[in-house]
């Protein structure tokens, strides 16, 4: 006779589980991959031995919060390689990470991080060897400028996360501006397209005394 203990006690497992990412993602974007694992469980409302058994390292719990930002990113990437002309998909995957980062600053700690919590190795070489291709193709047909470097793109994504907005529209907004800047910046022969709309930014600066 089942008398649904087992089920449960999966249910409180799972309801765990999710507590315990929300609580990683808010702490890893608030104050970084730094942040203790004893600080996450208290944020979850969870005892430590919960969240070891659940992930008993930093790496596999920063790998599971930030799996469908990756699987976003590694989606973007793919979608920018199948376009038959690669400066149009390099710009289109330019644009989409760094909006995709704009929503998630801890993402990008995590993304950029070379620390032991950072995401699979794996995902994050093929994310940046796929970009460098594109951007081979796209120097080649001679619309990227020959000097780029693929340094120049983790510059932006370094500086992308610096756009602080009180609220996450206004912050994609302000990247979506940032992106059409650096493609400006980046094409072999500027084309000074429109710029998408600008956000307020300079009403959300302090006021001096």
């Amino acid at each position: 006779m089942d008398d649904g203990l087992p089920h449960t006690l999966r249910s409180d497992a799972l309801d765990n589980r999710e507590r315990i990412l929300e609580a990683a993602r808010a702490l890893f974007s608030a104050d970084g991959l730094d942040v203790p694992m004893r600080e996450i469980a208290r944020r979850a409302e969870v005892g430590p031995a919960t969240l070891y058994r659940r992930f008993p390292t930093k790496q596999a719990l920063v790998a599971e919060a930030f799996a469908d930002q990756l699987r976003a990113c590694r989606t973007i990437v793919d979608e920018g390689c199948a376009d038959p002309d690669p400066w149009r998909g390099l710009c289109l995957v330019i644009e989409k990470i760094c909006e995709l980062h704009a929503r998630d600053r801890g993402f990008t700690e995590a993304f950029l991080s070379t620390l032991p919590g950072a995401p699979d190795v794996a995902d994050r070489a093929y994310t940046v060897q796929t970009i460098a291709g594109l951007a081979r193709r796209a120097q080649e047909a001679g619309r990227l400028r020959s000097d780029f470097v693929l340094d120049d793109l983790i510059l932006v994504l370094m500086a992308n996360k610096g756009i602080h907005t009180r609220s996450t529209d206004t912050q994609v907004m302000a990247s979506r501006r940032f992106a059409a800047l650096v493609i400006q910046a980046f094409e072999a022969c500027p084309r000074h397209a429109p710029l998408p709309p600008a956000a307020r930014l300079a009403s959300e600066a302090p006021h001096s005394a």
